[in-house]
């Protein structure tokens, strides 16, 4: 499973942004979907994540601002960002926990490999 981001990029303060994460492959079922940023010289941030049946959860900074949605027809998961500050710039990473169903089932994560926000003030 591979997954490939983009919708990254330069955004005034309070602008928006919708990000896509696609996943490719054959054979797989995805479970959760989630969203990281990456700040450099900061810890890895956890900003929105989505199971396969639709439950949301987001990290205090982004809630009412950040919306993460799925189409499980297409493989791809969204970041919807909206009132965006200074402080959301960052690398933002998806991820996904998949299982694989073949002669043998196998489970494991794929990241993509992350797309630029950033935020002028």
């Amino acid at each position: 499973v591979q997954l490939q981001a983009s919708g990254g990029g330069l955004v005034q303060r309070g602008g928006s942004l919708r990000l896509s994460c696609a996943a490719s492959g054959s054979g797989f079922r995805l479970d959760t979907m989630n969203w990281h940023r990456q700040v450099p010289g900061k810890q890895r941030e956890l900003v929105a994540g989505i199971t396969s049946g639709g439950s949301t959860t987001y990290a205090d900074s982004v809630k009412g601002r950040f919306t993460v949605f799925r189409d499980n027809a297409k493989n791809t998961v969204y970041l919807q960002m909206t009132s965006l500050k200074p402080e959301d710039t960052a690398v933002y990473l998806c991820e996904t926990d998949y299982i694989i169903y073949g002669d043998t089932i196998v489970a494991g994560r794929a990241w993509g490999q992350g797309t630029q926000v950033t935020v002028s003030s």
